[in-house]
């Protein structure tokens, strides 16, 4: 049985649905469609995007703060379980994880924190610190923990946007943002243990060094016009789902967002 899956951060998707780009998702083939930074919770939405014919549809949306985080996952497979949220409650309320069993694996979808706004000194000066990154950093391991209690009956897909660009080959100028959240030592660390544990980046398992593949551009310099971007969007799997990759690609041709969809092919 062959199942393709599309990750995608809309930033914002009251706004992304009005837009022409939209088509996108009328026209896609997947099975499963996760999507992050939705902004919105279900009521807020047209009624052919809350519930599309075809689809069953989950959602995740912030608690703490209104048009914030959120993620969804339409898929035309019937999930056996469907849970919101890390269990730990420091976790829990912005809405970023969305977890589904299928019969063949359990399936994350995240929207994971990002560093936050660099601190400054008393004189106005940055630090090097990021308010958000200690609660970051948290939130991954809590969730590392999480996918390996998980894993013991099933192997995992995950797919979101990580905030972080792993290797140097993933954004178009690590050297300047060696100092940037996204890009720093320890976030990096962590997408280090990840992988070392297990989990697979199955776009590079697929496409191996390729070069210039970002997945998320700055609106603020007209980045994507110039390939200026990071590669932050994954499909990871557990090793023992690795026989099963049969494709995994960036869609950097779909516009509509400052992220554009990245997708996986598996044949289970």
């Amino acid at each position: 049985m062959l199942i393709k899956l599309v990750s995608w951060n809309v930033n914002g998707l009251r706004a992304v649905s009005g837009k022409a780009e939209w088509s996108w998702f009328g026209e896609t083939d997947a099975n499963i469609v996760a999507l992050q930074e939705t902004k919105a919770k279900p009521e807020q939405l047209d009624a052919n995007v809350r519930e599309p014919e075809g689809w069953y549809v989950s959602w995740s949306s912030s608690v703490v703060k209104k048009g914030y985080s959120g993620v969804a996952v339409y898929s035309r497979l019937p999930a056996q379980k469907t849970a919101v949220e890390l269990p730990q409650p420091e976790y829990q309320g912005e809405g970023r994880l969305l977890h589904l069993e299928f019969p063949q694996f359990h399936f994350f979808n995240g929207y994971f924190p990002n560093g936050g706004a660099e601190e400054l000194d008393a004189n106005g000066q940055p630090t090097g610190r990021f308010t958000r990154v200690p609660y970051k950093m948290g939130f991954f391991e809590a969730f590392l923990t999480y996918v390996e209690e998980c894993r013991k009956s099933k192997p995992i897909v995950v797919c979101g946007d990580l905030n972080i660009a792993h290797k140097p080959i993933d954004l178009a100028r690590p050297k300047q943002n060696m100092k940037s959240t996204g890009f720093l030592p320890e976030e990096r660390a962590f997408l280090d243990r990840f992988t070392a544990a297990g989990y697979v980046d199955t776009f590079r398992l697929v496409h191996g060094d390729k070069e210039g593949c970002y997945s998320w551009w700055s609106y603020k310099t007209r980045a994507r016009a110039k390939n200026i971007g990071w590669r932050i969007d994954y499909f990871f799997v557990s090793q023992e789902l690795v026989p099963a990759v049969r494709d995994a690609w960036i869609e950097n041709d779909v516009y509509g967002s400052d992220h554009c969809p990245v997708g996986l092919l598996l044949e289970v």
